[in-house]
């Protein structure tokens, strides 16, 4: 339904993004940052508006995915698809480290523990996944209800605190290229608008609602981005600490001493929602890509009780675990991690938006919101410069395994549905 798909969309854009983002990007370009979450709040609409559109015309799972097969063939859809397995992968892990930092901000925690907590997070995500799509939805309804709550409690409390001379300059002279640096930090906070078209084959009536539910979440999104960034900035509370917890200085002058605990309570659920969410769309993905032989064809399995892609959600939930065991080891810090996921991410973006110039044939100022997209998605992963090489790799290795394993024969095909029929 709209509401179910408004809740998804929110809380894939959400997440992670809105406790951690504002301070993080007040920290590497000050006040400059505010400009970013304006410019990107504007821009968000393109991206959302033409793969929802994609998604009406067609509305099979698989979103980014299958509009990339049908612009470009199978070369460029199957590494569309890896680089959504990697987007998971290397997000769901950075996404629960960061709710961990936060309740370690109120409960005493070593490095350990907060890695085991997201290790328990992200299996609460497959766990939820696994029953099935419609209870997902309705846990991600009540869970997006409780964060806008805590944020605008956040926001409205500390508007007394703001500090107007934190504003000024807006831009220090001679450093527009802070905007650019702080646009390619919290482009990752809008990630998450790709992720309901690869669920429109769940939808009851896609043309009607998938539109509508954009507009909506648009306007949502970018108010509360932008609102919080500008008391994170006139407040200062990006100072405090990392910079990464402003949340929890922003309700700690309002709560006292209960301001810890309520910013850590806020921060595992908007992860949470945010993973549950993702496990969601991205499992479609990973089913239509081992469907069309991208990936093993025995991913492809559904439940056959609960109808969802149980193997696919096996999968990404396995990989997300692997990658948390490699950060904890490698010692990643978490804007490494989230600047890999940009940079997978954009280039998914870029392939989308590609995919709407060819497929799309819209008319009056619509024409021009791919171009407006795809130019968008260009300009912000050159600022994701060298780690941008992880994606690049990616790519390599599903051509190679295209080539060598994703050709369909007919005799292939035929043992494959003999299979599926079987099973």
């Amino acid at each position: 339904t709209m509401a179910m798909a408004v809740s998804i969309y929110v809380s894939s854009v959400l997440g992670a993004g809105i406790l951690i983002m504002p301070g993080i990007a007040a920290k590497a370009s000050g006040q400059a940052s505010i400009i970013a979450w304006v410019l990107l709040s504007f821009l968000s609409y393109p991206f959302a508006y033409i793969f929802a559109r994609l998604a009406s015309i067609k509305p099979v799972s698989g979103g980014i995915y299958s509009f990339s097969k049908d612009a470009f063939g199978s070369y460029v859809s199957n590494f569309t698809g890896w680089l959504f397995l990697a987007w998971y992968a290397l997000g769901a892990p950075a996404n629960s480290i960061a709710a961990g930092e936060y309740l370690s901000y109120s409960l005493p925690m070593t490095r350990p523990e907060v890695y085991l907590f997201a290790a328990i997070l992200i299996l609460l995500a497959f766990a939820v996944n696994y029953v099935g799509i419609k209870f997902s939805a309705r846990v991600q309804m009540i869970v997006i209800v409780a964060i806008i709550s805590v944020i605008l409690v956040a926001i409205f409390t500390s508007v007394p605190n703001v500090n107007t001379g934190h504003f000024t300059p807006l831009v220090p002279a001679n450093n527009y290229f802070s905007i650019g640096t702080a646009s390619a930090l919290i482009i990752w906070a809008f990630f998450g608008y790709e992720n309901v078209p690869n669920l429109a084959g769940e939808f009851a009536n896609p043309k009607r609602d998938l539109n509508r539910s954009v507009v909506y979440s648009v306007l949502i999104v970018g108010i509360l981005y932008t609102s919080v960034s500008i008391v994170t900035v006139g407040t200062g509370a990006y100072n405090a600490g990392t910079g990464a917890t402003p949340f929890a200085y922003l309700l700690s002058t309002f709560f006292g001493k209960y301001g810890s605990s309520i910013t850590a309570a806020i921060a595992v659920i908007a992860v949470f929602s945010a993973m549950n969410a993702y496990t969601a769309g991205m499992s479609r993905v990973m089913f239509a890509v081992a469907k069309s032989h991208g990936l093993p064809h025995a991913i492809s399995r559904v439940h056959p009780k609960t109808g969802i892609p149980y193997r696919a959600v096996m999968l990404l939930s396995g990989f997300a675990l692997l990658t948390l065991l490699a950060y904890y080891f490698m010692n990643v810090n978490l804007v490494e991690a989230f600047l890999m996921v940009s940079g997978v991410a954009g280039v998914v973006y870029v392939v989308g938006s590609a995919s709407a110039i060819r497929l799309l044939k819209e008319k009056g100022i619509r024409k021009s919101l791919p171009w407006v997209s795809l130019f968008a998605s260009l300009i912000i992963i050159l600022f994701i410069e060298y780690l941008l090489v992880v994606a690049a790799v990616i790519i390599a290795v599903s051509v190679i395994y295209t080539r060598k394993y994703g050709k369909v024969t007919p005799e292939k095909q035929k043992i494959h549905l003999q299979a599926d029929s079987l099973k």
